[in-house]
């Protein structure tokens, strides 16, 4: 006897526990694989999840003891570096303390882990509580297919079936590439290599270095010298006892330029700006992951097909626009709408590609592909060697000569500014970055 489920969910991340979640709550018969031991445990640590989607899925959330985030952002910070300098754009406020938090730090291994039990809670509270599963330790092999359509999954020797498969496999989608949504090659200038390290600090030492209230926590983003001229930004997040820190790495330019990811995060852990504040750690964690960039050009030619959805980074739905890493946010939306297809679908007895086009077309009405679409140009912009390599240098030589105070009369800032965009711009590059900024804004 085959083993038969409404939908099988492939990957226990942040997407697929979000598909979970809605398909538990409607009574459906789901199977979750997730390959790692229990969920969250291949995951890279250390990032936010933003917008209040978590809300949706965890009412009440936010002031749970045991709910699985590091902290609330309560702190941004923007900064550029040269070699010994950085200038930063600086923002707290009162705001960021209202609940549902508008953004929470994640230590992935932790969150996706709690997220799980709250999956198997309402597993537990549906009428099918005996017919719902999350699998962990299983490998997918393969997707089935008869006659073009998924009709489900094979993992070893055993095979499982279901009306609706949902890949939330990660953004190295192979089973999304096995069943023709997403081409055998993306190009190298779409991805990039994220290095991450996790750095722990006693509790109080990381409240008092970074000027840090109960659970408030702080994200800088970095750009400029923090890659060594290497396509892509740095990043740090408090969390509790720790601090999260890396880079993303352009795969296309770490290649041209043969250099380690490992010895650039080493030297931007130097920078007398990031030393400091990691002062007395002790490392407990390095991982290094595969992301894309944010270029809809890496994008399978679509989500959906006959019998299968496709969600969160499987579909390379993940954006830096500069003003915020977005990734998991993407992931967990889509998993709540392709969740929401498969439940209309099974109403309608139809599971063909034109019925469940109807998740890509909520996709597309959503803030996820609004702000895909609406911010291509500040993803193109970021990765334009003028904003890692130029620009940093600018605003830091600015910096120098507006807060350095002596015996000298002083320059007025517009001159300032102008003396030293004059000396690492050109006015073309400097019309030309003007343009770009504008058009991506």
């Amino acid at each position: 006897m085959e083993e038969r489920f409404d939908c099988i969910v492939v990957g226990g991340g942040i997407a697929g526990l979000s598909a979970a979640m809605v398909l538990a709550r409607a009574n459906k018969r789901f199977l979750l694989i997730e390959r790692g031991e229990f969920c969250g445990a291949k995951n890279v640590s250390g990032g936010v999840l933003w917008g209040s989607d978590l809300e949706r899925l965890v009412p009440g959330y936010s002031t749970d003891a045991d709910a699985g985030f590091e902290r609330f952002v309560g702190h941004r910070r923007l900064t550029f570096l040269d070699d010994q300098s950085s200038f930063s754009l600086d923002f707290k406020s009162g705001h960021f303390h209202e609940t549902p938090f508008s953004g929470v730090i994640v230590l992935r291994a932790r969150f996706d882990e709690w997220l799980a039990t709250k999956v198997q809670e309402a597993i537990d509270a549906s009428s099918v509580a005996d017919e719902s599963f999350l699998a962990t330790n299983v490998l997918v092999d393969r997707v089935i297919q008869e006659d073009g359509r998924v009709t489900g999954i094979q993992a070893g020797e055993e095979q499982f079936f279901a009306d609706c498969v949902i890949l939330a496999e990660g953004v190295n989608n192979l089973l999304t590439r096995q069943v023709g949504l997403q081409p055998d090659y993306v190009p190298a200038d779409h991805v990039a290599v994220g290095v991450k390290e996790v750095i722990g600090l006693d509790r109080t030492v990381v409240e008092e270095r970074f000027q840090l209230d109960g659970l408030a926590g702080m994200t800088n983003e970095f750009v400029g010298y923090a890659t060594a001229g290497v396509e892509g930004g740095g990043f740090l997040y408090t969390n509790r006892e720790s601090v999260s820190i890396g880079l993303v790495l352009g795969m296309k330019d770490l290649r041209e330029k043969r250099v380690k990811p490992y010895d650039i995060l080493n030297d931007f852990k130097s920078h007398p700006a990031v030393a400091d504040t990691l002062r007395g750690g002790e490392v407990l964690e390095y991982s290094a992951h595969v992301v894309s960039t944010g270029d809809m050009g890496s994008m399978p030619k679509q989500l959906y097909g006959d019998g299968v959805l496709v969600v969160g980074e499987a579909g390379h739905l993940l954006m830096n626009s500069g003003r915020a890493i977005q990734g998991m946010d993407y992931a967990m939306r889509s998993g709540i709408l392709a969740a929401e297809t498969v439940v209309e679908a099974a109403a309608d007895v139809d599971f063909s590609s034109s019925s469940l086009r109807r998740y890509e077309q909520a996709l597309e009405a959503s803030f996820v592909m609004k702000d895909l679409k609406g911010f291509q140009d500040a993803v193109h912009l970021l990765h334009d060697p003028i904003m890692y390599e130029k620009m940093p240098a600018v605003l830091c030589d600015f910096g120098r000569s507006f807060f350095t105070v002596e015996s000298e009369p002083t320059e007025k800032a517009i001159k300032s500014f102008r003396k030293a965009a004059k000396k690492h711009l050109t006015t073309w590059e400097l019309v030309r970055l003007s343009a770009k900024a504008a058009k991506s804004l």
